[in-house]
C-alpha cells in the first residue's frame, strides 16, 4: 500500500487558536453533528462571553467562549460541526485536530434525541481519541414529543462516560451539564473498538512499535489504524504535534510494511479496510442503542416522512422551492415599502441640522455640500432602501434554515450541480446570496473541495442580491406592471423577479458547467448531506439573530463604503471642466458603447458610480438626467418613468437595464470578500469579468433581436 505525505495548512498544535488565561482554566471542546444543537448549548452557556475568529491556517470560523463554575473558569471551544473524525474537509480537519492536538481537558459531544444512534457514530470515534468525554443528548423535549425513550443511565454503563440529558433551548435544562464538569475526574483508558478480527491483528503488529515513541503523546492504537489507511493530512499534522516526523523511523515504517503485507495476503485493501473500520463503528453504535433506545411509536418520524416526499420530490420539490422563492420576496417586496419611506424621511430630516451645524462651526460652504449632500445623502439613501428589505428578508431566510427547509434546497439542487461537475452544496451559497453577495462568498467555505468552492465563489454574483432589487423593482413596475392595486404590484413584482431570478439560477448552471469544462476542470465530490427533522422555529432568536449576524453586519459593510462614494459621486457631478460636469462628460463618452448595450452612458455610468452599493444606481440616473448635482428621491414612479421616457427610454432600455442589473460586476463589499476568501487577485478578477461578460453579451443579444421585433 505504501505511506504517503503531503503538506497541509498551519497546525493547531503550533499555534493553539484558544488559549487559557490562566494555568487553572478548564478547555473543552464542544463537537457534535451539523444541526444537533450545538451552537445553542454553546450560547446558553457562555451568554455574552464570545467571540469568534479564524482557525490558524484556515478560513474556517471558531467561536470561543467561557464561564463560570465553581471550581473556576471554563474556556469552551465551539468546534466546527462533523460527521466523522475520518476528516474529508477543512472543517472535519479543523474539528479532529483540535480534539487530538489543541490540549483540550475535555471534549462535550452534543448528540440529536431524535436520531441519537446516527449521532453516536462520532461520539464513539472521539471516545476512541479521548479519555476525558461527556455525552450531552440535547432536544429530549423532541424526543418525548415522537415517544422516544432514552435510558441514559444504561447508556452511560454501555458507553463508560458521563451522560447528560437536555433541551438546550430551555436553559435551566443545561444546570445538569454544568454540575457534570464540576464534577468531570478523568478516565483511565479511551473507549476501545471492536474491529475484525485480521484489523485487530494488523493493528497489535503496528501498536506496540508506537508506544515506544509516542505513547504519552497519543492513543496509539487510534494511531495505528490511521498509519493503515494512509490519513497523509493526519501523518504530517502529528508530526508538527510531537516535533518527530514519524515517518523518519525505521522500526515504524517496517512495521507499517509488515501490517500491509498482512492484511494484503487477507485480500484487505486500504479502501475496504476504512469500509469495515467504519462498519464497526455502525455495528457499536447499533447495538448500543438497541437496549438504550426505545420507540414506543415506530411511526414518530412519518411527518417528515410525508414532508419530504413533498419538498424533495422529482417534480414537487422544485415546484415547492418556486413557490416559497415567489412568497419569501413577495413578503419582503411589500413590506419593505412603508418603512423604506419612513426610514428616508427620518434620516433625510436630518440634513438642515447637519448643514446647519457645519455652518455653525465655520466650515466652508463647498465642504458643507461635500459632507452634507454627498457622503451623509448617499450614506442615507442605502441605508432607508437596503435596511428594510434586508430586515425581512434574512429573517425569514433564517427561518427556513431553522425550519430544516435549507438542506432540503441543497439535497434538490445537488443533481443539477453535479452535472455541471460541482457541488450540490452550492445551492446553499447561492441561497445565501440573494440576501447579500459577499455573505453568499463567505458561505462558500462549507463546501470542501478547492476547485468546487472557487466555482461557487465566481458564480455567487450571478443571482442578484437585495441591493438589486430596488432597481429591478423600480424598473418592472413602471415598464411592465403599470398602475395596479397595491396588493396586486407587490404579486406581480415578485413573480417578475422571481422569472429572473431563475434566469440567474440558469445562467449560474451554465457558467458553472463552462468554467468546470475549462479554467477549473475536475470531477464532482461527494458529500454527506442529512436532511435534519423539521423543527418549529425559535422566531424570537431567529429574528434576534439573522438582525444582528447578519443583516447589521452586511449594512455596516455596505454603509462604510457609502460615504467615499458619495463623495466621488458629488464631486464627479459638481466639478465643471469646460461647460460640462465631469459625470456628464464620462456618460457622453460611454454613449456609443452602451448604445450598443441597448442602454445610453448616463446608465452605464451610474452602475459604474454605483458600485460600492447598487442600491444607487436609479439615483444617479434621475441626478444625471434632472443635471441636480445631488442624489435626490426617486418620488413617485409615473413622474420617473416620464422622466425616462423623456430622455429615450423604451421597452427595450428597460429590458435591457434590468439584465445589466441582473448580470453585472458585484458590489465592492462583495470584490473586498472574494479577495480576502480566495486570497488571489486572478480568481478576484475573473470573478468580476465573468458577470460583466456576460451581462454585456446578452444586453447586446437582446437590444439586436429586438431592433427586429419592435
Amino acid at each position: 500500500m505504501g505511506l504517503t505525505s503531503s503538506s497541509t495548512g498551519s497546525s493547531v498544535s503550533s499555534d493553539t487558536a484558544v488559549k487559557r488565561k490562566n494555568a487553572g482554566d478548564l478547555l473543552i471542546a464542544l463537537a457534535g453533528n451539523p444541526n444537533v444543537g450545538k451552537s445553542t448549548v454553546f450560547n446558553a452557556l457562555t451568554g455574552m462571553n464570545q467571540h469568534t475568529g479564524n482557525w490558524p491556517g484556515k478560513t474556517v470560523t471558531n467561536a470561543q467562549g467561557e464561564f463560570k463554575t465553581k471550581n473556576g473558569t471554563v474556556i469552551l471551544a465551539d468546534i466546527p460541526g462533523t460527521y466523522s473524525l475520518m476528516a474529508h474537509s477543512q472543517e472535519e480537519e479543523v474539528a479532529r485536530n483540535f480534539i487530538c492536538f489543541g490540549g483540550v481537558d475535555a471534549v462535550i459531544v452534543v448528540c440529536d434525541a431524535t436520531c441519537l444512534e446516527r449521532n453516536l457514530n462520532l461520539a464513539i470515534q472521539t471516545m476512541e481519541i479521548s479519555k476525558n468525554v461527556i455525552i450531552c443528548v440535547n432536544l429530549m423535549d423532541e424526543a418525548k414529543r415522537k415517544n422516544i425513550k432514552i435510558d441514559l443511565q444504561m447508556l452511560k454503563n454501555k458507553l463508560g462516560v458521563p451522560v447528560v440529558g437536555v433541551s438546550a433551548r430551555k436553559k435551566k435544562t443545561l444546570s445538569a451539564l454544568v454540575k457534570e464538569i464540576e464534577n468531570f475526574k478523568k478516565c483511565d483508558g479511551a473507549h476501545k473498538i471492536k474491529y475484525d478480527e485480521k484489523i485487530e491483528n494488523a493493528i497489535e503488529i503496528l501498536e506496540p512499535v508506537l508506544k515506544k515513541h509516542y505513547k504519552n503523546i497519543i492513543n496509539c492504537r487510534w494511531l495505528a489504524l490511521r498509519l493503515l489507511d494512509n490519513d497523509s493530512a493526519l501523518i504530517n499534522e502529528f508530526s508538527k504535534f510531537a516535533e518527530d516526523d514519524i515517518l523518519s523511523h525505521t522500526d515504524i515504517l517496517s512495521a507499517v510494511k509488515s501490517a500491509e503485507e498482512y492484511l494484503s495476503d487477507n485480500k484487505i485493501s486500504r479502501n475496504k479496510l476504512k469500509d469495515m473500520t467504519v462498519s464497526a463503528i455502525l455495528s457499536q453504535s447499533e447495538k448500543i442503542c438497541k437496549d438504550a433506545v426505545t420507540y414506543k411509536n415506530e411511526k414518530y418520524s412519518d411527518f417528515d416522512r410525508r414532508t419530504d416526499k413533498i419538498l424533495t420530490g422529482k417534480v414537487s420539490g422544485y415546484l415547492a422551492m418556486l413557490l416559497l422563492v415567489a412568497l419569501v420576496f413577495y413578503l419582503t417586496v411589500s413590506g419593505a415599502n412603508y418603512p423604506s419611506r419612513l426610514l428616508s424621511n427620518l434620516l433625510f430630516s436630518f440634513e438642515d441640522k447637519l448643514m446647519g451645524f457645519f455652518k455653525f462651526i465655520k466650515i466652508p460652504q463647498y465642504f458643507c455640500n461635500l459632507l452634507v449632500l454627498g457622503a451623509y445623502r448617499t450614506l442615507a439613501w442605502i441605508v432607508s432602501v437596503m435596511l428594510p428589505p434586508m430586515a425581512i428578508f434574512f429573517p425569514l431566510f433564517t427561518l427556513l434554515e431553522d425550519f430544516g427547509y435549507l438542506p432540503r434546497i441543497a439535497y434538490n439542487l445537488d443533481k443539477p450541480f453535479k452535472k455541471c461537475c460541482a457541488c450540490g452544496k452550492q445551492a446553499l451559497t447561492m441561497c445565501m446570496g440573494f440576501g447579500c453577495n459577499a455573505a453568499g462568498v463567505v458561505g462558500c467555505r462549507i463546501i470542501d473541495s478547492e476547485r468546487e468552492r472557487l466555482l461557487a465563489v465566481i458564480t455567487n454574483s450571478l443571482v442578484p442580491c437585495n441591493g438589486r432589487f430596488p432597481t429591478l423593482i423600480s424598473i418592472i413596475t413602471m415598464f411592465f406592471i403599470g398602475t395596479q392595486t397595491k396588493t396586486l404590484t407587490s404579486l406581480t413584482s415578485a413573480l417578475f423577479l422571481t422569472a429572473l431570478i431563475l434566469a440567474g439560477i440558469g445562467f449560474t448552471f451554465l457558467s458553472t458547467f463552462i468554467l468546470s469544462k475549462t479554467v477549473l476542470k475536475g470531477v464532482p465530490s461527494s458529500f454527506t448531506l442529512e436532511l435534519p427533522p423539521y423543527r418549529k422555529p425559535q422566531i424570537g432568536k431567529v429574528i434576534v439573530r439573522s438582525v444582528f449576524d447578519r443583516t447589521l453586519f452586511v449594512l455596516g459593510r455596505a454603509a462604510a463604503v457609502a460615504a467615499p462614494a458619495g463623495i466621488i459621486i458629488y464631486l464627479a457631478a459638481n466639478i465643471i471642466v469646460g461647460d460640462a460636469s465631469i459625470l456628464k462628460i464620462c456618460s457622453d463618452f460611454l454613449d456609443p458603447f452602451a448604445r450598443l448595450m441597448g442602454l445610453d452612458g448616463v446608465i452605464l455610468i451610474a452602475f459604474i458610480l454605483g458600485f460600492p452599493a447598487n442600491e444607487i444606481v436609479i439615483p444617479i440616473v434621475i441626478m444625471a438626467y434632472t443635471a441636480s448635482g445631488v442624489l435626490s428621491d426617486t418620488g413617485n414612479l409615473t413622474a420617473v418613468k416620464e422622466l425616462f421616457v423623456s430622455n429615450g427610454w423604451n421597452m427595450t432600455t428597460a429590458m435591457c437595464t434590468m439584465i445589466f442589473s441582473l448580470f453585472h460586476w458585484p458590489c465592492s463589499t462583495t470584490v473586498l470578500t472574494i479577495k480576502k476568501e480566495t486570497q488571489s487577485i486572478k480568481w478576484t478578477v475573473i470573478s468580476v469579468l465573468l458577470p460583466t461578460l456576460l451581462g454585456i453579451l446578452c444586453c447586446m443579444l437582446v437590444a439586436f433581436v429586438m431592433k427586429f421585433v419592435c
